[in-house]
């Protein structure tokens, strides 16, 4: 009797131990429990820890809390502009209510990353080609409000989206790259032609300050020919500057005009002394000699006057 006892509590406690094991569930610090008994949800969540569920009876289902990194595969587009791009993103979000995202959405997961995928190729073709490439900050904004949507309902809070890469084709790359070496060519022949500017003006100073200062002149003449000297050349250009023969001309204008001053008082002298002497009567004089006639060919005999004729008196 008391052998079939201890059988008895023996099979007793085994299939105690066989039902605390098919019962128990230990639930991670980073996961909450939703309970579905005969297909209805329980109200409570289960906490992290330890936790008994019903065999056969009650289905657990654990969500994850953590933050889920999630890249979107690359989507070809056509942005605003008419460009074919191609574009990736990541996307991470994380769930705030367990029993929403296990009622409201089959797999979540898989509703966030379509999303995401439709959402993007809607922000491609709403964008121009610069947005992409320099204002992705607010590509990124728009596209976080857009998968955030309706991502609540299904009780997942978007954290944040980036925007990876932009892919272009070759012909659009090579077509930036001309831009984009016009641009730097532009601005570098405006900067030379300020530094040219700049130098004018300095160039102009310094002129100023030689021309007060001839000598200064020759000294810089000097100077250049030492520099030129100094790299050892077998031929020495001389240069002969013209502000030196402007120089000499100038110098010449004050003597050049002192002689001409006396010469026109010596000439102006003797313009009056010729208008005060006195006019001499006028001699007749012997008309010119006629130039000598020119030698003329031998005119032919004339005919001998008929006696009938008369003579000719004179």
């Amino acid at each position: 009797m008391v052998q079939e006892l201890v059988i008895a509590l023996v099979a007793v406690l085994c299939v105690g131990a066989l039902y605390v094991a098919s019962a128990a569930r230990v639930i991670r610090q980073y996961e909450r429990g939703v309970v579905l008994r005969l297909g209805r949800l329980r109200d409570d969540v289960r906490p992290p820890g330890f936790t008994m569920v019903v065999p056969g009876i009650d289905r657990l289902r654990k969500v994850n809390l953590q933050i889920v990194t999630m890249p979107v595969p690359a989507q070809d587009g056509i942005t605003r502009d008419n460009v074919t791009v191609r574009v990736d993103a990541v996307i991470y979000f994380k769930v705030v209510d367990p029993t929403s995202a296990v009622i409201a959405v089959e797999d979540y997961r898989f509703a966030v990353s379509q999303m995401a995928q439709t959402s993007l190729r809607s922000i491609i073709g709403k964008s121009d080609l610069d947005d992409l490439l320099s204002n992705r900050e607010k590509l990124n904004e728009g596209l976080e409000v857009m998968i955030d949507s309706p991502a609540v309902s299904w009780g997942v809070q978007i954290d944040r989206v980036e925007i990876k890469d932009v892919s272009l084709p070759e012909t659009m790359k090579r077509s930036m790259a001309r831009q984009a070496e016009a641009d730097r060519e532009r601005r570098a022949r405006v900067i030379n032609a300020d530094a040219e500017l700049q130098a004018s003006k300095k160039l102009a100073q310094a002129a100023g300050e030689m021309s007060e200062q001839p000598a200064a002149l020759q000294l810089r003449l000097l100077q250049t020919i030492v520099a030129v000297a100094a790299e050892k050349n077998s031929t020495l250009v001389l240069p002969f500057p013209v502000e030196l023969l402007r120089f000499l001309e100038r110098a010449q204008q004050p003597a050049g005009a002192a002689e001409g001053a006396g010469g026109g008082e010596a000439g102006r002298e003797t313009r009056l002394s010729i208008t005060e002497e006195p006019t001499p009567p006028s001699t007749p004089t012997a008309p010119a000699a006629a130039p000598p006639p020119e030698p003329r060919a031998p005119a032919a005999p004339a005919a001998r006057p008929s006696s009938k004729q008369p003579f000719a008196h004179h």
